[in-house]
């Protein structure tokens, strides 16, 4: 095992501790609304890029960058930007209307007493449509703000599962950005991943919902408003989650949810052209920083592992976890507190991704697995910070409505993140391995 040399990682600590540090002042001390989201994260990463190019004198400047644009250049590397702006458009077209429609034609088709249930898994179906927790939970929570304040149930517990349930889509959608970046980091087919994440979460949904009707299905409810809704408009999430599951090229599933949500939008009238037009333009513009950061973080880790900085962390590591089962864990641990250090799964998944393919070559873990593990390990941590975008948006459409929860109300409400890290240690520890080669070959 090589040593490596443990100050190549000093750029990653000075991303890591820049980024948390001003990320406390803004919010905490400077009381500034989403303060971790109003740092420049490309500002923050260019200085460890400086860092980076700072040491290591033996190499020209011109060296340095030439290894940064082989980092950059990989192939896994331009997919995935291309699909974060496709889906960025996909989800630009779809809009608001189309997951207020499936959310009023599910809570009109059951019984006031199972609402929050249904809530949950509202969430579940938008998320894994949509792609986007954040997007999920800003359009859920004011009909769970509703729900809760028309009948009667607690409104931690209505905003606490639609936010589980939006973490539920953000690791399992095919057009999420945690996904893309977890398969095209790993080089793994989104189909697998799914399979391998599937067979994980869904006992962890399921318990999370029986959990939900113990809590609330004896409560004494009043009636729930169900605004107007359009069912062509549920037609392009569809489309796009049977393609996905099918094993449709993902672009080609992409460009179907596009056109059918386009005509879809405007024969129902929801949009019209230059609004949809406008729609897709702001769908990719918002995939354009998470972009940005896929395309810094090549650059920086490719000089960090030039350097020996990646040697120097998986010899620490390989002393520490030893073994395959362990191994996942370490892998899992690794992009989490990437997570709680960046408050931005996609982020911390992206910044993982080439620590985690070194060490599933050395542990023997396959490519759809490592992808599992550092998507669902990132929403996991991600949907239990008091500072991370789910949380912060859930409160602010709570008190846009005149109502006031703290986040910690929100997270002791949060069942599914803490079924799931349950889920997934039984999974790792318990559950014997199929026999197969590290490049998920039977």
């Amino acid at each position: 095992m090589k040593k490596g040399n443990a100050w190549a990682l000093l750029p990653i600590g000075v991303f890591i501790v820049l980024y948390l540090t001003l990320g406390v002042v803004f919010e905490y001390v400077l009381q500034i609304p989403m303060g971790f989201y109003s740092i420049p994260i490309v500002v923050v990463f260019l200085a460890a890029i400086l860092v980076a190019c700072l040491q290591n004198p033996k190499l020209a400047f011109d060296q340095k960058l030439e290894i940064m644009g082989q980092g950059v250049g990989d192939r896994n590397m331009i997919t995935m930007i291309l699909i974060f702006l496709v889906a960025g458009v996909f989800v630009g077209v779809v809009g608001r209307s189309s997951a207020e429609s499936v959310a009023y034609f599910l809570l009109s088709i059951v019984p006031p007493q199972l609402a929050v249930c249904m809530l949950f898994l509202i969430s579940c179906f938008v998320s894994t449509a949509m792609g986007t927790s954040v997007g999920t939970i800003t359009l859920i929570v004011p009909i769970a703000v509703a729900v809760a304040t028309g009948s009667g149930f607690s409104l931690a517990l209505c905003v606490g599962s639609v936010v589980g349930g939006a973490m539920f889509g953000d690791n399992l959608s095919f057009v999420s950005d945690t996904t893309i970046a977890a398969c095209n980091g790993q080089g793994c087919a989104m189909r697998d991943k799914f399979k391998t994440n599937f067979s994980i979460v869904l006992p962890a949904a399921i318990v999370t919902a029986i959990l939900i009707l113990i809590l609330s299905v004896n409560a004494d409810v009043g009636e729930i408003q169900i605004k107007e809704y359009n069912l062509w408009q549920i037609v392009p999430y569809l489309l796009v989650l049977i393609g996905g599951i099918c094993g449709l090229n993902v672009f080609v599933t992409l460009l179907v949810g596009i056109v059918t949500g386009s005509v879809i939008t405007l024969a129902t009238g929801a949009a019209t052209v230059q609004g949809l037009i406008e729609g897709m333009g702001s769908g990719a513009k918002g995939m354009f920083e998470t972009a940005m950061v896929a395309i810094l973080v090549s650059a920086l880790c490719a000089l960090v592992r030039h350097n020996g900085g990646f040697d120097a962390l998986l010899y620490a590591i390989r002393r520490v976890f030893r073994g395959k089962r362990l191994g996942q864990l370490g892998i899992g641990l690794l992009v989490a507190m990437m997570d709680v250090a960046t408050a931005n799964n996609t982020v911390a998944i992206v910044m993982a991704n080439p620590i985690a393919t070194e060490m599933a070559k050395d542990y023997h873990v396959t490519p759809q697995k490592t992808a599992s593990l550092l998507d669902t390990f990132s929403c996991i941590a991600q949907g239990f910070l008091p500072y991370g975008a789910q949380i912060l948006v859930a409160l602010s459409a709570v008190s846009t409505m005149g109502y006031e929860i703290t986040a910690f109300d929100i997270i002791g409400n949060l069942f599914y993140p803490m079924l799931l890290l349950l889920s997934y240690v039984v999974f790792i520890f318990l559950i014997p391995e199929r026999k197969g080669k590290a490049d998920g070959t039977k």
